[in-house]
């Protein structure tokens, strides 16, 4: 009878559900935390983590506020905050001793802090109503020189190569750098927080750095820095990545891939978004409404493929949309070789507004001998703040090496987009407008293999040399295209590559001229098809 009782229950605890079966609680407090937010406790709570780490289980924190310098996490362990209670950063660096792991990525050699740290680690929580408080303000950055402006700011929560990570529900303020990266981690899911982060510079909301297999839904996020980050600091390539249904706030970029290139990006589909002024007026860089909507980026050679962006609603950042294939090579260490000019290919953008939008203009930047291919927009309507412009160069500068942002070229050629250094690209339901005083074209291309722009309408001015401006633009087909508003021409084209240019179905009505040309053998080479 003795033997059939251990059977029986050895053979229950097969079938039972692993939170029941080992997912015991480990109270801080029976670890002799105070909580009172002057005491330290990171002993405590590291020693709950330790035993919780052994079978598995639940570290809780609950009534009070835990002062803590770096916990390091442990496989099968929740760490979860309670509704009310605060997981608060020591502001003394001593308490964060450097911790460099030996996968090698651009950033740790001079990023060796963190609040919550974990390597090579499976099965990891942090959950709770509670809230991670990082005090970053007490690190605030004395010099512009790198990297020794980086040194000494612990992150909020660094966790790297470790494998089924969910971060849910929980509140995250004031870091001292980054809120939370992730670092070639795979099987992440980051649901339901919310992330106030305006105490120190480089403050993101989280950042995505060469991750496989992730999931991010239903978080709010305002930051004084770049809020959703994805960027490829190591030869980890992002990769098999969702996020939607998230409203964020930045004064910088609000969706953002990049400057970090190194692996790249494959297979991200992100849906469902809204980007919003922040409810901090004041800033540490960038500009209240935001400098960036969506920015795309490879710079540091990496790929670029299969990236699907769609239903964003923007408002007051200052260029609604970015891409930029450039030629940074910027690499792990110094004294590697310089990587070789990245890929950005298939990339889809489709239902997106943007109102209040700056006077720069949206753009799409490859450079000469390395274009973006497969490019996709449709449906997108963007409201440009527009005004006079004092300062236009008809053609920017490359600047193939500097670093990437969407200002860096100044004033566009264009107000609605301004594309160059790129083959099959496609404007479909695209609609443009400005307030007056702005005589740009709307769209402009240059050095372009296969346009097809079909229901482009926006605004143009009555100064305006044309609504469309194209220079060196081979195999182009244009249909369905308005402009609101007279113009000296539908289209002026120029450059002595320009070649099978095509119009069909537009509206002529409101330009002078159909078509004017830089040069007259040009003429032949546009056919206006009846």
């Amino acid at each position: 009878m003795k033997y059939a009782l251990y059977f029986y229950a050895a053979l229950l605890a097969c079938f039972t559900p692993l939170s029941s079966q080992s997912f015991r609680i480990f109270d801080v407090k029976d670890y002799g935390a105070h909580g009172d937010g002057i005491t330290a406790d990171t002993r405590a709570i590291q020693s709950a983590i330790n035993d919780a780490s052994v079978s598995g289980g639940k570290v809780l924190l609950a009534g009070g506020r835990f002062l803590s310098g770096t916990i390091f996490m442990k496989s099968n362990v929740t760490l979860e905050i309670a509704e009310g209670a605060v997981l608060l950063g020591s502001t003394h660096p001593g308490d964060y001793p450097d911790t460099i792991s030996n996968l090698q990525s651009y950033n740790d050699i001079f990023l060796s802090k963190s609040l919550i740290y974990g390597d090579n680690l499976s099965n990891i929580s942090i959950a709770g109503k509670g809230t991670i408080d990082g005090q970053g303000a007490a690190f605030r950055v004395t010099t512009k020189v790198k990297p020794d402006r980086y040194r000494n700011r612990p992150f909020g929560i660094r966790f790297i190569r470790c494998t089924n990570i969910l971060i849910e529900n929980i509140r995250m303020r004031n870091s001292a750098m980054w809120m939370q990266h992730y670092l070639a981690c795979e099987f992440l899911t980051i649901r339901g927080i919310t992330v106030y982060n305006h105490a120190n510079q480089n403050n993101d909301m989280m950042d995505i750095d060469g991750c496989k297999n992730v999931i991010i839904s239903d978080c709010f996020g305002d930051t004084d820095d770049d809020a959703l980050t994805l960027k490829s600091t190591s030869g980890f390539i992002n990769e098999n990545i969702t996020v939607t249904n998230c409203v964020l706030s930045s004064h910088v970029n609000g969706i953002k891939f990049g400057t970090e290139t190194i692996g790249g990006f494959k297979n991200i589909s992100i849906s469902n978004i809204v980007i919003k002024p922040s409810e901090k007026k004041e800033t540490i860089f960038g500009l209240p409404g935001g400098i960036g909507g969506i920015v795309l980026e490879i710079v540091d050679g990496g790929t670029m493929e299969g990236v699907t962006i769609s239903n964003v609603a923007m408002n007051g950042v200052q260029t609604p949309i970015f891409m930029r294939l450039g030629n940074r090579g910027r690499t792990i260490r110094e004294g590697m070789p310089k990587p070789a000019a990245g890929v950005m290919n298939n990339i889809r953008l489709a239902n997106i507004t943007a109102v209040n939008a700056g006077n720069i203009g949206s753009s799409i930047h490859g450079i000469p001998g390395h274009r973006i291919e497969n490019i996709f927009l449709d449906n997108i309507s963007l409201a440009y703040a527009g005004g006079e412009m004092k300062s236009v160069r008809e053609i920017p500068e490359e600047k193939e090496e500097e670093y990437p942002e969407s200002s860096m070229f100044g004033t566009l050629p264009a107000y609605g987009f301004f594309i160059r250094h790129a083959s099959g690209v496609h404007l479909r339901g695209i609609t443009l407008t400005r307030n007056s005083g702005d005589n740009r074209p709307a769209v402009m291309l240059d050095d372009i293999e296969e346009a097809d722009l079909d229901g482009v309408q926006g605004m143009i001015g009555p100064g305006a040399e044309s609504f469309l401006k194209f220079v060196n633009v081979r195999n182009a087909f244009i249909d369905h295209v308005r402009p609101h508003g007279s113009t000296g021409a539908f289209l002026s084209a120029a450059g002595g590559e320009s070649a099978n240019i095509n119009l069909y179905h537009n509206d002529y009505s409101s330009a002078k001229n159909i078509v004017t040309v830089s040069e007259e053998p040009l003429k032949s080479k546009i056919r206006i098809h009846k």
